[in-house]
């Protein structure tokens, strides 16, 4: 029991019902902290607890908050979900001015956690504030040395058992950024007491009282005893492959815990499908692995749901009956029943080369690069499932070309957790996916149903029988004999990742994008833009023009080389501001503009990659001269020729400052070659400041591996992490910004092109058309310098282009955008 003195018990005593009072909302306006939030689905009977709230989607959250003197576990209005889709509001967030409305709860009265007389609440409206600003200002708890966990529940709030949703018949609640992994206390790691010890059995072994294939014989032949009833005799079979997890809940249905997953498993006499359904996978799931012998016992025989007719499928479920599931060690099961260990199919990276398209591989390799976690729309007919996903490189010394994968959620968090460079991953049942008109480098991997990864760092590798394959034996002689200076050069983790490489022709990309959505104009960008949520990765089209083009390092932005088209800059236009912010939906209580994050594409494919120059002082800012005096005022009725300004800011990564200053005597006489001397200097001292460029977000830029650092790294990627600005190492500080007119109403677009990440393998002409359509500077000649192409972005001139932009959700009001592709439109 919390103080009576504590903030919430201020607050919330005055919402509670009296003799002629009825229950009201009420608004605490001191600062309140964010411990947890929990998200699950809601059913049939959730919309009763949100009478005024239209439940546009099948997510609920529960949030736990503090006052630093006692927790509240409160239910998030579904009208705010925006906040957490969109991670502005997250756990540690500061709140303050949060309304609270009493809300009655739909625990479950048979679950250990429910409890009729518990105080609880509805979140109606709140405001997020700056990290800070609750340690900054009085009134409000401070997060620094306090132990949340330890904290007292307010009130009668305190759950009687493991926490449960609140507004919803579930028992377990979901993660927070997809549906595919488990997330609590409640999945069990170790398998129950009472399940570990098998009944008595004769001294020489266990037996099975059924085999596989007399339970297929039996289910074909329509006996009674299978077709119709459960089978209570004893099966022994070997898992050989598992699935990920399934999640079936839907709003409009009441299921307590709706989960399965399939187990591929086998004996001597033939193998079969096992479905896990509902608690059972909760109480097993993550206590089995393929090559474990397993007991089961009080199951159902029913048609396999996605083979033929003459197939069959095994069901253990939680009751009707009860289902009964034991582990094995491999010496308690007689030797002539004992079932075959898993195979695996191994294959290098040379021998992928030659594998077709579709085939299920196994694959071992030292991971160099770990992408950063993303997500994307299911393509099931409805679109509104996330999938979390990330890029990986493994190298294995059989080719040059690395083993691309595209890896999927695979209901293994711990290991996903575990992913950085120089780990040793096998990943196994991995689908081979090749484009048809693509070189054989475009190829890569991506998740079956049942595919797994184990990692260094977790044990896993000592415990699977494929460590005594030759595959494996020969890639660990290649492993020992490499040098670890070589390898660290080479390992990145993070930062934005495009693969395979989008095409270098208009016309092959549109094939490729048949169905997709078509050309946007820059107001349907802006609204997209917005509809992202936290991750979400996209792809959009817009033709535009462009008006600006700058080169600046990461924290310098202030100081740029830039292009600017004069002539588009003096238009009138009524889309005058850049796309370079965007507003939190109509239901946010946020408001504050934030810039939109633009970032940079790169490319860890390649095992060398560019590192920026060291940085150079240049001369001072020219803007500090003092300007001459105008010595004539041009006409309005003889108006000069207007030319593309380039302007040239001094404090650049030149190498020297003495070819700086000589190149500017090209740059500076850009107009009519009859004007005075000082004429001739005002063009350059009078130039426009530099355009405002939005920053490179730190999720964009690929990390220097550190191994020393290899948690914090690891952690900085994934789901709801973050990089600390100067933490960690960037292999990346330089880059390019194009400012984009959209043709059709002339929305200004601010994304980040970077050419030299990795240069093309095509050969080309590096004229700012072939480098936008590569996406890359050519590898076959050196690249121009970042003086040279500024001075050339006059190209770029009233060409019309057809721009390929990246779109991904960083959180809060950040949103990255990158060109990836920007192709010339001929009249």
């Amino acid at each position: 029991m919390a103080a009576d003195g504590c903030i919430f018990s201020r607050a919330l005593s005055r919402s509670r019902p009296g003799p002629n009072k009825p229950s009201s909302p009420v608004v605490c306006r001191e600062f309140l902290f964010v411990v947890e939030l929990r998200r699950y689905s809601r059913d049939q009977g959730s919309s009763v607890y949100f009478p005024q709230a239209v439940l546009s989607g099948d997510d609920l959250y529960d949030i736990t908050l503090t006052d630093g003197d006692c927790r509240l576990q409160v239910t998030l209005d579904p009208g705010l979900n925006r906040l957490v889709e969109r991670r502005i509001l997250q756990p540690r967030s500061v709140l303050c001015n949060a309304t609270f409305s009493p809300a009655l709860s739909a625990q479950l009265p048979e679950h250990p956690g429910a409890c009729g007389d518990r105080d609880s609440y509805r979140l109606v409206s709140l405001e997020v504030r700056d990290e800070a600003a609750g340690d900054d200002e009085d009134g409000g708890a401070s997060r620094t040395e306090v132990n949340w966990d330890a904290l007292p529940w307010f009130g009668s709030s305190e759950p009687a058992g493991p926490s449960v949703p609140l507004r919803a018949h579930r028992s377990v609640f979901l993660p927070l950024w997809n549906n595919v992994d488990y997330s609590g206390e409640a999945w069990r790691s170790a398998p129950p007491p009472d399940e570990e010890v098998e009944d008595e059995e004769e001294e020489e072994g266990r037996r099975p009282a059924v085999t596989v294939s007399e339970l297929r014989d039996s289910f074909l032949s329509g006996r009674r005893g299978v077709w119709k009833g459960a089978v209570h005799h004893r099966l022994i079979v070997r898992i050989i492959n598992k699935s990920h997890l399934v999640y079936y809940g839907r709003a409009d249905r009441n299921c307590e815990c709706p989960y399965k997953a399939v187990l591929e498993v086998s004996d001597r006499t033939g193998s079969v499908c096992v479905v896990l359904w509902n608690s059972v996978c909760v109480t097993w799931y993550r206590c089995l692995r393929p090559g474990d012998i397993i007991s089961l016992s009080h199951y159902r025989v029913k048609q396999h749901y996605q083979a033929e007719a003459e197939d069959m499928e095994i069901s253990v479920n939680s009751r009707n009956p009860a289902g009964r599931v034991s582990v094995l060690p491999e010496s308690s099961v007689s030797p002539e029943h004992l079932p075959p260990a898993p195979t695996y199919t191994f294959y290098n990276s040379k021998e992928l080369l030659d594998r077709p398209h579709s085939a299920v591989c196994d694959v071992i390799g030292l991971l160099t690069f770990a992408g950063r976690s993303e997500r994307v729309r299911a393509k099931d007919g409805r679109g509104a499932e996330l999938l979390e996903y990330r890029w990986l490189r493994l190298e294995d010394g059989s080719s040059d070309e690395p083993i691309m994968v595209k890896l999927f959620s695979t209901s293994q968090p711990e290991a996903h957790l575990k992913l950085h460079p120089l780990s040793v991953l096998v990943c196994t049942r991995l689908k081979l996916l090749r484009a048809a008109d693509r070189t054989r480098g475009c190829s890569y991997l991506t998740n079956t149903a049942h595919t797994q990864v184990y990692c260094t760092g977790l044990g896993h590798h000592s415990q699977m029988s494929y460590r005594k394959l030759r595959q494996v034996k020969h890639f660990l002689r290649w492993l020992r004999s490499q040098d670890d200076g070589q390898v660290l050069s080479r390992a990145l983790i993070g930062g934005f990742f495009i693969y395979p490489p989008p095409p270098v022709s208009l016309e092959t990309f549109m094939k490729e994008r048949r169905g997709e959505l078509g050309f946007l104009r820059g107001a349907e960008l802006q609204r997209e833009l917005e509809r992202l949520c936290y991750r979400e990765r996209r792809t959009f089209c817009i033709q535009a023009t462009v008006t600006v083009v700058t080169y600046s390092c990461r924290g310098e932005e202030d100081r740029c080389l830039f292009w600017t088209d004069r002539s588009s800059s003096l238009s009138p236009s009524s889309s005058s501001s850049p796309l370079s912010s965007l507003l939190p939906p109509p239901s946010s209580p946020r408001s504050v503009r934030q810039p939109l994050s633009s970032s940079s594409s790169f490319s860890p494919t390649s095992p060398s990659s560019a590192v920026s120059p060291q940085s150079t002082p240049g001369p001072a800012d020219a803007s500090s001269r003092k300007p001459s005096k105008r010595s004539r005022l041009l006409q309005a009725d003889t108006p000069r020729k207007r030319l593309p300004r380039v302007t040239l800011q001094p404090e650049l990564r030149n190498k020297t400052v003495i070819l700086f200053e000589a190149s500017m005597e090209f740059l500076e006489n850009t107009e009519d070659e009859d004007e005075d001397e000082d004429e001739d200097a005002s063009s350059f001292t009078t130039a426009p400041p530099p355009p405002t460029v939005p920053p490179v977000a730190m999720e964009t830029l690929p990390i220097r591996y550190n191994h020393t650092q290899r948690e914090q790294q690891a952690g900085a990627v994934v789901m709801g992490g973050r990089a600390t600005p100067g933490g960690f190492d960037s292999a990346l500080e330089d880059y390019y910004t194009l400012r984009l007119r959209a043709l059709s109403d002339g929305v200004l677009v601010d994304a980040v092109f970077l050419p030299h990440s990795s240069p093309s393998c095509d050969a080309h002409s590096n004229t700012w058309t072939s480098i936008l359509s590569h996406g890359a500077f050519s590898s076959h000649t050196p690249p121009p310098s970042p003086v040279d192409l500024i001075a050339t972005a006059a190209q770029l001139t009233n060409q019309r282009l057809v721009c390929v932009l990246e779109a991904c959700h960083l959180g809060g009001a950040t949103t990255e955008l990158v060109l990836s592709r920007a192709f010339h439109l001929s009249d």
